[in-house]
């Protein structure tokens, strides 16, 4: 029926409270190690496309000796701050209260707990007892687009009530300042701390119209953690623009042959950015320059899984789109997400 196909009804996004510079990461590094940084490093850290970003704690936090437990104690506190703020915004939009809502998607690989935090949310915002609560681990960057996806499949299930999304991560916490290696600097010079809300029901707003993603088995080492002394370490490989040419475009091009689509027809896309060079190989490849991409990524970072929401966000507040819109995000697995959305 099609007054119950999924809809985005609103969208709401929070940040923490400490913002960096990429000028400031280079001081606060050269400070630290009491020498002026090598060249390397500067020109890392300046060909992101990046130019500030927030994370949970002070910058000093970062130096310190980390414990698994101090992580868990950050990502408990964070968290919890960050999934109320945006939801209350994305709810407030959709003219819902909590009690509205029938599920909750939580999406965040950066940290975890049990009981899950929207099973913590459901009294300290309200929302009803029988809400059920689905919360989805191990997507990292791919996951906002995934758990949108899943959001819209389980409101056509279940479309008595509307659905409510909540992105989350804090890779701030996995920083490892002792080491500096090369994937140390990557993710130094990246990634961010940020939260994206979305209600998904029927009503007003774009419809989620189809999802989908794609695993390439024999890439499992190119994203992800290792489980060190003290809590999650980078995996991260160097080939991840390359590969966008090479073996995204076309799992994306039959993806958008299945809709009945061609890259013509559509509006502006919203990407997950990765960092700059992978921004640079999908606006290659989708004849886009996604320009709300790269402005995301210029003031927020590599905010892992909520990053494309926020893009998604800043497409939308420019008017209800008149053509169908492609998702993307590229996560673990090493994992393809993609979505279309439709006016």
């Amino acid at each position: 029926m099609s007054h119950l196909s999924p809809r985005l009804r609103a969208i709401g996004t929070a940040l923490p409270d400490h913002l960096l510079t990429q000028q400031q990461v280079l001081e606060i590094l050269a400070k630290d190690k009491g020498k002026a940084l090598p060249a390397r490093l500067a020109d890392i850290l300046g060909n992101t496309g990046i130019e500030r970003r927030h994370i949970a704690m002070p910058p000093e936090y970062y130096f310190s000796e980390r414990s698994w437990s101090g992580r868990a104690q950050v990502y408990e506190d964070a968290a919890a701050r960050m999934f109320q703020d945006a939801a209350k915004i994305a709810l407030d939009r959709a003219g819902l209260s909590p009690a509205d809502i029938g599920q909750i998607v939580f999406v965040s690989t950066t940290g975890t707990m049990t009981p899950s935090l929207p099973s913590r949310m459901i009294a300290a915002m309200g929302f009803a007892p029988d809400t059920r609560c689905v919360p989805l681990f191990g997507y990292g960057c791919a996951g906002g687009a995934i758990g949108l996806g899943v959001a819209a499949d389980l409101f056509r299930a279940s479309p008595e009530k509307p659905v409510l999304l909540v992105s989350l991560e804090l890779c701030s916490i996995a920083y490892d300042h002792s080491r500096m290696d090369k994937k140390d600097m990557v993710a130094l010079a990246l990634f961010a701390d940020g939260c994206a809300a979305a209600v998904v029901g029927s009503g007003e707003g774009p419809e989620l119209s189809a999802f989908a993603s794609h695993i390439w088995p024999e890439t499992l080492d190119m994203m992800g953690w290792e489980i060190g002394e003290t809590g999650f370490d980078l995996v991260l490989a160097r080939n991840i623009p390359s590969f966008v040419n090479s073996d995204f475009a076309p799992v994306c091009d039959a993806f958008l042959e299945k809709q009945s689509l061609a890259k013509a027809d559509l509006g502006e896309s919203a990407c997950h950015p990765g960092g700059g060079r992978v921004v640079d190989a999908l606006a290659e490849y989708l004849e886009d320059d996604l320009a709300e991409t790269r402005a995301v990524l210029r003031n927020n970072g590599n905010m892992s899984s909520p990053t494309v929401l926020f893009v998604l966000e800043q497409v939308l507040a420019k008017g209800p789109i008149s053509k169908p819109m492609l998702m993307t995000a590229l996560g673990p697995g090493f994992v393809g997400a993609m979505g279309v959305l439709r006016p």
